[in-house]
């Protein structure tokens, strides 16, 4: 998935990697109990894949919150990665990831500021606000959000959300556009529509989401559906040429 202007945006999907299952093939999630070494094969392979160096993305430390990290690099070896859902820079070239089996992705980058911005937002970061706060953190390095694209990358659709009422109602009483009714009739959150709110609110145009239901979707991996399953990643980043084309994507 790209835009004109050098900005990259990427998500994978299940295949072309060597975890075994129920890790099946390309997880990218490195706390989820496969192989150590399966999960840097898999990294490499999609980073290779996308055109990107390896040792140039960023990987969060997900905790369903809110914070977010300024990062101008990869984490050393001796780093503690800090808990976040959300990373923002200014350093073109470096890619940000996200990783998600049902969450939803989000994917930004103003061009012509040079920053870029990734988060993490499950129903938790949904209600406490984890968009608008990487929005912010943006516009604090020199982004404008009215320049500002974003990109929301595959996750479970609200017609298979399912949750309790209550739930539903703690939601919507933050984010009233996450209300949501599954196909069968239940109570259910739609977080893609809540984060295209929190985007419009802030006043970031949506470049595109991705139409998949990783529920729905045996190409993706999905907590919901299997438990126990590998983590999908999104990717964005800003390339050198910033009057080209970027295109990237699995």
């Amino acid at each position: 998935m790209a835009h004109a202007s050098g900005a990259h945006f990427a998500f994978t999907d299940r295949w072309g990697g060597v975890s075994a299952a129920p890790y099946a093939e390309l997880n990218l999630g490195g706390a989820v109990g496969d192989d150590p070494a399966a999960v840097r094969a898999n990294r490499e392979r999609a980073a290779r894949a996308l055109g990107i160096d390896p040792a140039a993305v960023v990987w969060m430390h997900q905790v369903h919150g809110r914070d977010v990290a300024v990062v101008d690099g990869p984490w050393g070896p001796d780093d503690e990665i800090p808990a976040v859902d959300a990373v923002v820079t200014d350093r073109r070239g470096l890619a940000l990831a996200v990783l998600t089996a049902d969450c939803t992705p989000v994917l930004l980058a103003d061009p012509v500021a040079g920053i870029a911005g990734a988060a993490h937002a499950g129903r938790p970061g949904l209600v406490a606000g984890v968009v608008p706060a990487v929005v912010e953190a943006m516009t604090g390095l020199g982004a404008d959000p009215a320049r500002t694209l974003a990109w929301i990358g595959p996750s479970v659709c609200g017609g298979c959300y399912e949750v309790p009422e209550a739930m539903r109602a703690d939601v919507t009483a933050a984010v009233p556009e996450a209300w949501a009714t599954t196909r069968w009739g239940t109570p259910a959150v739609d977080v893609a529509a809540g984060v295209r709110a929190q985007l419009a609110r802030m006043g970031v145009s949506l470049a595109g989401q991705s139409d998949v239901c990783t529920m729905e979707s045996a190409d993706h991996f999905s907590y919901r559906r299997d438990r126990v399953t590998g983590r999908l990643a999104s990717y964005v980043w800003l390339g050198d040429d910033r009057a080209g084309e970027g295109e990237s994507g699995r």
